[in-house]
């Protein structure tokens, strides 16, 4: 391998483009592969608008790696730290090219898919040509929104999945290690878990969309985007995660229950998510935690509704 960092990415479409952004920006040698010529031909201006958002953001580092814009990876693969699949989200069309790179890269390079739903066990399908093999299911656009959901094959290596982390860290994102293989990754399944809700209430006729969107844009949105549901829940009532597991849980479950789903915050897994908020901040720092979130809050609303009046109708 170079001294440098060297990544492969396989498809210019809007997620390529944007990883190309940023692994570039991060200091990475990329090379972007797509066997569309139109394709190619737009890939500059598509990695300047990539570029444009990332400073848009805050998030430059400036490090300006190279891009190389090829219609094949070819001698690029041997020398790939990390190859990023970004191509059409069809099984037989993923599952030859992975074929094709576990042929033709080093054995080290860890090959990834940045699928928004299939399983790389049904890309791989054999365990043993999984070990370096994993899902790496980004946030659309992943030039600003840098979290990276890392899900192992049951075959992948936890080696793999540790150069995985290493490696999109490097470039700036956040990885979540997922411990197995599960449909939907994390996203999705609480994405999923807050569409079907907003679907049925529709439905029932007990809102309208309108309504909906506004209690997400208004209410939970600007909360979830400081603290996820564990650490908002502990925020929001004195006593913490036991507290409100015990106040909302009674609830939770009737409400569950009604759409023919189990909860069950037991006392082992409540004692868990309260050892591991505990980790992330001690139960003396909370108030503290809860008067930075209401500072936080009123400046991230104003500027919301600063933006939203820049929205088109």
């Amino acid at each position: 391998m170079a001294d440098h960092r060297n990544v492969t990415i396989l498809g210019a479409g809007s997620i390529g483009l944007s990883f190309a952004a940023v692994f570039s920006d991060a200091g990475f040698h990329v090379t972007l592969c797509d066997p569309d010529a139109e394709r190619r031909a737009q890939a500059q201006a598509g990695l300047d608008v990539q570029r444009e958002a990332i400073a848009l953001a805050g998030l430059g580092r400036g490090e300006a790696g190279p891009i190389t814009v090829a219609a094949d990876a070819g001698a690029a693969l041997p020398l790939a730290d990390l190859v990023i699949e970004c191509g059409p989200e069809s099984l037989a069309i993923k599952q030859a090219i992975f074929a094709d790179l576990l042929a033709r890269c080093h054995a080290d390079t860890v090959l990834v898919t940045a699928s928004s739903a299939i399983q790389m066990s049904h890309i791989v399908p054999a365990a043993e040509d999984q070990r370096r093999c994993l899902v790496a299911h980004p946030v659309n656009p992943p030039a600003v929104l840098r979290l990276i959901e890392l899900c192992p094959a049951p075959g992948t290596q936890a080696e793999a999945v540790e150069r995985a982390a290493d490696l999109f860290g490097a470039a700036g994102f956040e990885p979540v290690r997922m411990r197995r293989e599960i449909e939907g990754f994390v996203l999705n399944r609480l994405q999923g878990a807050v569409l079907r809700e907003a679907y049925r209430l529709v439905d029932e006729g007990v809102t309208d969309v309108a309504g909906i969107e506004a209690v997400m844009r208004l209410g939970l949105g600007p909360r979830w985007a400081l603290s996820g549901p564990f650490e908002t829940a502990e925020l929001n009532t004195p006593g913490g995660i036991r507290a409100h597991a015990a106040r909302m849980g009674p609830a939770y479950a009737r409400m569950g229950a009604a759409r023919g789903e189990q909860v069950d915050w037991h006392a082992g897994l409540i004692d868990k998510v309260e050892a591991e908020r505990r980790k992330a901040i001690a139960a003396e720092r909370l108030p503290l935690r809860a008067a930075w979130r209401a500072r936080a809050v009123a400046r991230l609303v104003a500027a919301r509704d600063a933006l939203m009046g820049d929205r088109p109708e």
